[in-house]
């Protein structure tokens, strides 16, 4: 009998959308926080490195717990840990020390949402799907979909309920990870062909190129993260917008809605186009976002900086990753952690770095311009190494 994975490929999808709840909820209150709590810029940036830096240790190490544990267990768990994450942000912050409530709640959605990260992409590039690459990318546009609905519920909530009212917030978005604990429960799953018989990580590492894909996640994740985290804080303090709720919407919604509708487009496109070109000539796109963000005199242009980053960006994780698992098809769930961890490690550096490099925080986005020329300067030696190749 034919098996039916529509309910997998729902569920993961859901899954990507959590992720991006727990991932982009808190950024949105910074300003509040730092207002009814007194927790500065610093601490700030120290709850970021806090989340990222949590996934990157999960990273480490889940693949090899999914593997023992199975797929459909791991997944699970994620979900009911960020569950728990968002009830203690609701909760903790208003009965502890804040900063401490923060940091506890973090630490929960962090582990649920590195086992998110390590788990669904193998998860989905097990399937028999056709135009994997394009399902990838599709799969990652959920995340991005997830963030811009995270975005336009909040501002809603607020402007219907005051931001003075937040910690009911977290309640109502704690309900999507409870459904998809209930999808993940029931849905079929498949055996990554490199997981059948997994190679060491010492052999994932020694195959040719592996580090750039390495690299490249690490620049991938700092860019993105860098403006994804900043940008409401950006939009509504460095470029003095009138209001949080414009802020939000014309910062993190912007850059929110260009990598969405960027990741969705290749999702449809998929390997109709040369993907090695595309990531590279938004590396490129990128690079011109950060700067346009960070110079420009006009509030206007630096937005549509924000809008195009995100644009740009979309690409690069899922394009990197479906690279990746066509270049290396016995890397397995082991080859997917490792990218996993090196996007988290990336998507630590980026936005630490904006908020502790620079008290202005246009001077810190401009530093920040490295990731993108990293990933520029990697895609021409690898573009570079094709054209020797097929010479």
């Amino acid at each position: 009998m034919k098996k039916n994975y529509t309910l997998t490929v729902s569920a993961c999808y859901v899954g990507y959308i959590v992720q991006a709840i727990v991932n982009n909820l808190s950024p949105l209150l910074f300003v509040q926080f730092g207002r009814q709590f007194g927790i500065s810029a610093f601490q700030l940036s120290l709850v970021v490195f806090i989340n990222f830096g949590i996934q990157i240790l999960v990273d480490s190490q889940s693949a090899k717990i999914a593997l023992k544990v199975g797929y459909r267990a791991s997944a699970v768990v994620s979900q009911v840990l960020c569950v728990t994450g968002l009830m203690c942000l609701s909760i903790l912050p208003n009965v502890i020390n804040p900063f401490v409530g923060i940091l506890l709640s973090t630490l929960f959605t962090a582990v649920g949402g590195g086992f998110i990260e390590v788990v669904l992409s193998p998860v989905l590039e097990a399937l028999p799907l056709k135009n994997k690459s394009g399902a990838m990318c599709l799969l990652h546009s959920f995340y991005c979909w997830g963030h811009l609905i995270v975005i336009l519920a909040s501002t809603l909530y607020f402007k219907l309920f005051s931001v003075q009212n937040w910690a009911f917030l977290p309640l109502i978005f704690a309900a999507v990870p409870i459904v998809d604990c209930f999808l993940f429960a029931k849905c079929p799953f498949e055996k990554l062909g490199g997981d059948i018989d997994p190679v060491t990580y010492k052999t994932i590492f020694k195959m040719k190129y592996f580090i750039l894909f390495f690299v490249l996640m690490i620049a991938a994740g700092a860019a993105e993260q860098a403006i994804a985290q900043w940008a409401s804080y950006f939009a509504e303090v460095g470029l003095q917008l009138p209001s949080k709720e414009v802020g939000d919407l014309f910062g993190g919604a912007l850059f929110a809605l260009g990598m969405a509708l960027s990741r969705t487009a290749y999702g449809f496109i998929g390997d109709k186009i040369n993907l090695k070109a595309a990531i590279s000539i938004c590396g490129v796109g990128l690079l011109g976002s950060y700067l346009l963000a960070s110079l420009s005199p006009f509030s206007a242009l630096s937005l549509a900086g924000i809008g195009l980053g995100g644009v740009f960006v979309g690409i690069m994780w899922p394009g990197i990753y479906s690279l990746a698992g066509k270049n290396y098809p016995r890397g397995g769930t082991k080859m997917f952690g490792m990218l996993a961890l090196a996007g988290d490690v990336g998507c630590t550096l980026g936005p630490v770095m904006v908020g502790v490099i620079s008290s202005d925080i246009k001077i810190g986005l401009l530093v920040s311009a490295i990731f993108p020329f990293v990933i520029v300067f990697i895609m021409a030696v690898l573009l570079k190494s094709s054209s020797k190749r097929s010479g």
